[in-house]
């Protein structure tokens, strides 16, 4: 995994998570099949159940799994922890108020039902509300552990309001469905709407990212040594901090809150891949993008009320705590 072959390998194993999430659901299609409609070829019924469903679905998958992934590779080399992810700023947590209250509040206002693009867009705000928070909280001195400590108090915070707003809609159960179904993520029926609104966003900020693989090489040695080496550390840290923010932002609004993708991948590559952030960051945009759409195959394959977050949990959590117990 350490040579030159591993990206390869990783773009084959995202071509065949790819296409297996084409071609499993409820109505089961060969690989044939799946290339055939592809190519607008073969059975109507193929054609209409990839182009309309499942391909959709598929693309936000991709693209919230490979968002993550490159943001929480982003989190660990800024803080120096391999145990930062992407919500340690509070994006996730304000995204998730930003929609949660358009949730709850939005019937009552008129806003729920306006349009397809409501809740992303409350989604996205809240994200961005929520990360310029912290970095006011942090402004005097702006150092990474100031941020850090901002971010785990205002992701108490947000977690509070979100848990207030479940608490005002207990009543009102539909509502409240909506809100877990979306706290614990899902792309179920995702749509052409959200693939626009999310994926080609995501591609230019993951473009963006990629260049900055030796900026971000040169910040895990520290910020004096980064400095001291001809990186302009305040300049790259809130570009670096900007696009994760983005990334983030995006992976939530169309996905719902989904955990442990920006933990799990970026720290299994390192540990295969080496901490060279020039080849890990599209390891890790490619990993994502697999391992998202492996776990959305799960919830596919035994449909028993398997929810993406819930899936995606059961994998980090135990990954989590392997960690913890590692000497180093």
């Amino acid at each position: 995994m350490k040579g030159r072959g591993a990206l390869p390998l990783l773009a084959l194993l995202l071509v065949a998570a790819f296409l297996a999430s084409l071609a499993f659901g409820e109505l089961r299609l060969s690989p044939m099949q799946v290339l055939e409609a592809l190519f607008g070829r073969g059975d109507e019924l193929a054609r209409t159940v990839v182009w309309d469903f499942r391909l959709p679905r598929t693309l936000v998958g991709l693209a919230a799994g490979t968002a993550l992934a490159a943001s929480g590779t982003v989190m660990q080399a800024f803080f120096r922890n391999p145990l930062a992810d992407p919500g340690l700023l509070g994006v996730s947590s304000g995204g998730a108020l930003g929609a949660v209250a358009v949730l709850a509040l939005g019937p009552s206002l008129g806003l729920a039902a306006a349009s397809l693009w409501t809740l992303p867009v409350a989604s996205v705000v809240g994200a961005f509300a929520a990360t310029g928070a912290v970095m006011v909280l942090a402004e005097r001195g702006a150092s990474t552990e100031r941020l850090l400590l901002s971010g785990v108090a205002l992701n108490a915070l947000l977690g509070a309001g979100t848990s207030f707003l479940l608490t005002v809609t207990a009543g009102h159960f539909e509502v409240n469905a909506q809100i877990l179904f979306w706290l614990m993520g899902g792309l179920e029926n995702r749509s052409w709407e959200h693939v626009w609104m999310g994926v080609p966003v995501i591609a230019l900020g993951c473009a963006l990212l990629l260049p900055l693989g030796r900026g971000l090489n040169l910040l895990s040695l520290g910020e004096q040594s980064a400095q001291s080496l001809g990186v302009d550390v305040h300049r790259l840290r809130r570009k670096l901090i900007v696009l994760a923010t983005v990334l983030t932002a995006l992976a939530t609004a169309t996905g719902g809150i989904i955990g442990f993708v920006g933990l799990v991948v970026p720290h299994v590559l390192r540990l295969a891949w080496g901490p060279d952030h020039r080849r890990l960051l599209p390891a890790a945009m490619l990993g994502g993008g697999t391992f998202l759409l492996a776990c959305d195959l799960v919830t596919r394959l035994f449909p028993i009320g398997l929810r993406l977050g819930v899936v995606t949990a059961v994998v980090g959590g135990p990954f989590f705590l392997w960690l913890l117990r590692r000497p180093r």
